[in-house]
């Protein structure tokens, strides 16, 4: 089974500026069939993850639920400033 922290924050690391303020949580939800990906990180970093009208964002969701189609769950990815 494939660590979808793990790949998240492979994906994000590359992209920040501050890469020890980076962080990847799994919260829980409650509908079974769901994973909820929190991505921390500085404002300015989190501005450069979500990227102009979304399109980094929309990127780095697509990859995800891409790396979790073995598993057949929807995955929600966030991100979230400090």
């Amino acid at each position: 089974m494939i660590d979808l922290e793990k790949t998240l924050m492979d994906l994000c690391l590359p992209l920040v500026d501050d890469k020890e303020a980076l962080s990847v949580k799994t919260m829980s939800t409650t509908n079974e069939h769901e994973i909820l990906l929190y991505v921390y990180a500085n404002s300015d970093d989190v501005a450069r993850l979500i990227g102009r009208k979304g399109a980094m964002a929309s990127s780095i969701r697509q990859m995800i639920s891409i790396a979790a189609r073995d598993i057949k769950k929807r995955v929600s990815v966030k991100f979230e400033a400090y």
